[in-house]
């Protein structure tokens, strides 16, 4: 999320309740995570593992718990609960802005597009120029929209980020991290009913020009879907995970967070895909591998109980 305008770093430690370290003249002008930040952002940090790899992103300011050196030119804010001061500025610079009609009068909405009956359209959407919008869709607050893009009714478009950041003090809780992202839809998308697409938690979540969504499919936060993809019915993506362009998901598949499927790929139903693939292959299983010799995998253990058999006549297996 990029703010309105350049925010003083001295204002954000005050506000948050940080020591400011480092740089101290410096202007913020966003809010990112990690794998998303560019030059001028803010991004946290709790664990230590991950203190290197976030000083040295791109991110200008880095809120963290334990003060370690700074790189010349960035700003360290520390503070005992990173998280709950990113979560307090999300809530400072995008608070959540309640609805009091189905089409907020700071929509944009293109020539030639049609909305029908039970349509929600929130605060600052963008819709271009030609798209049919079918029954009771939900489009929350932020999210973009290109031409001639087709949604099937039930779809709701920018619901949070499932994200919560999990505490042990005294009794078990999650704590959630508050979503400031958005959903992009580029040009020439359909989207079936009743599929769900979730906001980005601070990035956006996009779904790349002509790619075709089938009913029932979720994409996670911060996903990145190429252009001119395939997901049939029943295809769950994980938070941040990209899928290059011209990739087919048949029913039912499900991809983990965080990884990679390259340009071309095919899985087919029913797989689970838990690692990157590369692109150009044929995919099935769970966890999935390269199609024909998983298909042999499974031939083969069919054959079991008759290899058991010719070795150890009639034993129980």
């Amino acid at each position: 999320m990029k703010f309105e305008s350049p925010v003083p770093v001295q204002w954000v430690a005050e506000y948050t309740g940080a020591r400011l370290v480092g740089n101290d003249t410096q202007e913020a002008t966003g809010i990112n995570e990690i794998h998303k930040v560019t030059n001028g952002d803010i991004s946290f940090v709790d664990f230590e593992k991950y203190y290197n790899a976030s000083i040295n992103s791109a991110a200008t300011i880095i809120i963290i718990n334990k003060e370690v050196p700074c790189p010349k030119g960035k700003t360290l804010l520390v503070i005992d609960d990173p998280f709950a001061a990113y979560v307090k500025l999300v809530k400072r610079f995008r608070p959540f802005q309640p609805a009091y009609q189905m089409i907020s009068d700071t929509a944009l909405i293109g020539e030639g597009t049609h909305l029908q009956p039970g349509v929600f359209i929130g605060n600052n959407v963008r819709i271009g120029a030609n798209c049919l919008i079918h029954p009771n869709v939900t489009i929350y607050d932020h999210t973009i929209i290109g031409d001639n893009v087709i949604i099937h009714a039930g779809c709701v478009l920018g619901a949070d980020a499932f994200y919560f950041k999990r505490r042990r003090d005294q009794v078990m809780q999650y704590d959630k991290m508050e979503s400031c992202g958005r959903v992009v839809i580029e040009d020439n998308v359909e989207i079936g009913a009743g599929s769900t697409i979730d906001k980005g938690v601070s990035g956006d979540t996009i779904i790349g020009a002509g790619t075709k969504l089938d009913n029932h499919i979720h994409i996670g936060h911060g996903a990145v879907i190429g252009k001119n993809c395939l997901f049939a019915a029943q295809v769950g993506i994980g938070g941040k995970a990209i899928i290059e362009d011209e990739v087919i998901l048949w029913g039912q598949v499900g991809v983990s967070k965080d990884l990679t499927i390259g340009k071309g790929a095919v899985v087919m139903a029913q797989s689970g895909v838990p690692a990157s693939l590369d692109g150009g292959k044929a995919y099935f299983g769970s966890p999935v591998g390269e199609a024909k010799p998983k298909m042999r995998e499974m031939a083969w253990v069919k054959r079991i109980p008759e290899l058991w058999e010719k070795v150890y006549g009639n034993k129980n297996l």
